[in-house]
């Protein structure tokens, strides 16, 4: 099995600069090969393999013009290449919409390193052709802090596939695959059922809730302060409005504005990462019981959004982030996961007897079943239901 891990990087002024150059090679060579690809197919050419591709390039390098290509990895431009076979290979079959050119300014900055020439230590990693210099003093350059010490696992036996170095508007990440065992659990406990909800994130059947962290006031306090920035450079915006001869208006980004527009990143990016770390603290918990299986319903979350009302309060529960989460830490963990139909009737359903019920409104928090007149609450219910569904089915 593949795992995943995303470190952050913290580069120095120099080297952060060279990261967003090699970033800038991957894009301007990803370009070339779709512009080459596309030149082709109008001159009635057949699909260019990547090696084709490759040897354009090379011929490219030799000129004067495009000399600068030398100056930083190989294996930058040669992913590159791949990346656009692939997407094309993807349009062709029917998997993916047609390749586009990537956009300095929208295009998020990316880059891949050889998994050969990749060194990674507890505190560092080290990328290739940083520097051009082969001396001792200068090589230096080419190793980076690491954010987190010894996240990364290292060894002669250890295999890394795929590593890229991206950048997310605010900081450089190392995203790397790391081939690990699987993990055999013996003893098990007994299975759950998980309902998720907009009151309480997160309803278990064995009674157990986790409250919605978007009502604390730690969260609300960083919503009035982000609505704040947020009309703040608004108004700047206006302030700087020039109309063209058209009779259109246009917007001229100053400093101050580049500023403001990097404190509401910052702070989008602070509320994201509060609530990420809440739904992994939750995941984690779960899955270090051990639980033999555990059952999700497959909600419509798309449906779920056009409802006027709750749309914001449901697209800040990140449900699909939760269902991601679980998903994967119950694979790595050799949990069964199972996720039960959009239209199984978990709150509708006794929990005791097994009747169904017509209506329930969404204002109905607690269960009263017509049948046996058991009273319950709603979301326990449905977990209930979720888990004894997961039980016929195991």
């Amino acid at each position: 099995m593949i795992k995943t891990y995303k470190v952050k990087l913290l580069p120095n002024n120099k080297q952060r600069t060279k990261l967003f150059e090699c970033a800038g090679v991957a894009r301007w060579t990803y370009n070339f090969a779709l512009a080459t690809q596309q030149e082709n197919y109008k001159n009635g050419g057949k699909f260019l393999n990547d090696g084709e591709i490759r040897k354009r390039l090379t011929e490219l390098k030799k000129q004067k013009e495009y000399s600068w290509l030398n100056d930083y990895s190989n294996n930058i431009t040669k992913q590159a290449i791949k990346d656009v076979c692939i997407a094309y290979k993807n349009f062709f079959e029917g998997r993916a919409n047609f390749p586009k050119f990537k956009s300095k300014k929208k295009s998020k900055p990316s880059f891949y390193v050889d998994t050969e020439k990749i060194k990674i230590t507890d505190t560092h990693v080290k990328l290739e052709k940083l520097t051009n210099s082969k001396k001792k003093n200068k090589q230096k350059f080419n190793w980076i802090k690491l954010a987190e010490k010894g996240r990364i696992p290292i060894g002669e036996k250890i295999k890394y596939s795929n590593p890229r170095i991206v950048f997310d508007g605010l900081n450089w990440y190392l995203t790397i695959g790391v081939e690990e065992a699987e993990i055999k659990n013996q003893d098990y406990t007994e299975g759950i059922g998980i309902d998720l909800g907009v009151k309480d994130l997160a309803t278990i059947s064995t009674g157990q809730k986790y409250k919605n962290i978007n009502k604390t006031s730690k969260i609300k306090k960083l919503e009035k302060r982000q609505k704040r920035l947020q009309k703040k450079l608004s108004k700047k915006y206006e302030l700087n409005k020039i109309q063209t001869e058209g009779g259109e208006y246009r917007y001229r980004k100053t400093n101050n504005i580049k500023k403001l527009e990097f404190l509401v990143l910052k702070m989008r990016r602070r509320l994201k990462n509060i609530r990420h770390d809440y739904i992994h603290q939750i995941t984690t918990s779960l899955v270090k019981a051990k639980p033999e299986y555990v059952v999700m319903e497959n909600l419509n979350t798309c449906g779920m959004l056009k409802n006027k009302r709750l749309s914001k309060s449901i697209q800040e529960q990140l449900f699909y982030e939760f269902k991601r989460q679980m998903e994967y830490k119950c694979a790595l963990n050799d949990i069964k996961f199972i996720l039960a139909d959009t239209f199984y009737p978990s709150s509708k359903t006794c929990s005791r007897c097994g009747a169904l019920k017509n209506k329930l409104s969404l204002s109905e928090r607690t269960f009263i079943c017509d049948e046996c007149g058991h009273e319950i609450d709603r979301d326990l219910n449905a977990s209930i239901n979720l888990k004894n569904y997961g039980k016929s089915i195991a």
